[in-house]
């Protein structure tokens, strides 16, 4: 099989990152008879240096011709001083929309080998957790009319939310089909006591459980979530949300498990094609200096062979690799314990990886 995927490395660590994915994919390509065409575009803060817009045309059509697109990372301080319509990260709303991807899938499991890196309680992560959180990635408060106005107390800033009924029903429909592939559990979080827009959301996914009788549905407000998210994330299965709750959220989960650095997310529409990245930022402070974790990434390329190219065998070889060089006790250094010895660079991880793929 013959696959086209675009590469947007971005900036910080993104590069590397990316690269580290890539060697592991040339190897499941090897080892499987696939072949994977690489091309590279400007996305972010590089593409401002060399363009001057963060999400160049060319980027666009690029990704648009091909099978699959696996970002690194954009932003950094260097582009801190430019107005929001210019920034760096302005290209991931870009490129989602232009995609069409506006399912955001968000999974957060404890590895057993890094209970020990996570922040909670022996007693809490001793019953273990497999969350998928399903983030609606196209509406909502990032994309709403924004800007300034005089207002009761002079010169305001105003971010609006909205939500179509559409909207609301196309990611409903993915999160009850995705928990009817786990444990048949969903959770929707709102604010429905205080935003209409969250009333909408939970009397349409009200209306669509009656299409999954087989799916218990949980409503939980998002201040309550976060608070469950910490007190016993093991009563979780799949969650949905809005796409400003399902940033924080997803965030927070990634701490749960110990590193924001293991977290990758797949970003669907409603065709094969997706776009796979790391939920983690570029960390430009890092960059270059060999400390960036590769896993998230290369666990990103997992769930493109999943989702984008149904290769389930293949993506279950990437994510074995990754258990065992965990439970062999390699680390990099944003899992490293008091104990733990030397990291291993971004490099060196990715090939441990790719060392015991089978």
């Amino acid at each position: 099989m013959e696959y086209s995927i675009a590469l947007l490395r971005g900036d910080g660590i993104g590069p590397e990152i990316v690269d580290s994915a890539v060697l592991v994919l040339e190897k499941i390509a090897a080892k499987y008879g696939h072949k994977f065409t690489f091309t590279p575009y400007l996305i972010g803060g590089c593409a401002i240096d060399e363009t001057g817009v963060p999400l160049p045309e060319e980027t666009v059509k690029g990704c648009l011709e091909s099978d699959s697109v696996l970002l690194g990372a954009v932003g950094g301080p260097k582009w801190d001083g430019l107005p929001g319509s210019s920034r760096p990260e302005k290209a991931l709303l870009g490129i989602r929309e232009a995609l069409g991807l506006y399912t955001n899938l968000r999974p957060a499991r404890l590895y057993p080998a890094l209970k020990s890196a996570s922040p909670l309680k022996d007693d809490i992560i001793g019953r273990g957790f497999d969350i998928m959180i399903v983030r609606e990635l196209t509406g909502g408060i990032y994309f709403g009319e924004r800007g300034f106005r005089e207002g009761r107390y002079g010169r305001e800033a105003f971010d609006t939310e909205a939500y179509s009924l559409t909207e609301i029903e196309r990611i409903g429909r993915a999160a009850f089909e995705t928990a009817m592939k786990r444990r048949k559990r969903l959770y929707s979080v709102d604010k429905a006591n205080v935003l209409e827009t969250s009333r909408l959301w939970r009397s349409t996914m009200h209306g669509l459980a009656e299409e999954y009788p087989e799916v218990t549905l949980t409503d939980m407000f998002v201040d309550n979530a976060a608070m469950q998210l910490i007190r016993d994330p093991s009563q979780f299965d799949v969650i949905v949300t809005s796409n400003m709750f399902g940033d924080i959220l997803s965030d927070e989960a990634s701490q749960v498990t110990g590193s924001i650095g293991m977290l990758p997310s797949a970003s669907l529409g409603s065709t094969k094609r997706g776009m796979y990245e790391p939920i983690h930022g570029s960390a430009p402070d890092i960059a270059g200096t060999g400390k960036a974790d590769p896993i998230a990434a290369i666990l990103s390329a997992a769930m493109m062979l999943r989702y984008s190219f149904s290769l389930e065998t293949e993506a279950q070889a990437i994510e074995a690799a990754v258990d065992r060089v965990l439970e062999a006790g390699f680390r990099t250094a944003d899992l490293m314990g008091a104990d733990d010895g030397v990291p291993l660079t971004c490099t060196e991880m990715t090939n441990k990886i790719i060392e015991v793929i089978l």
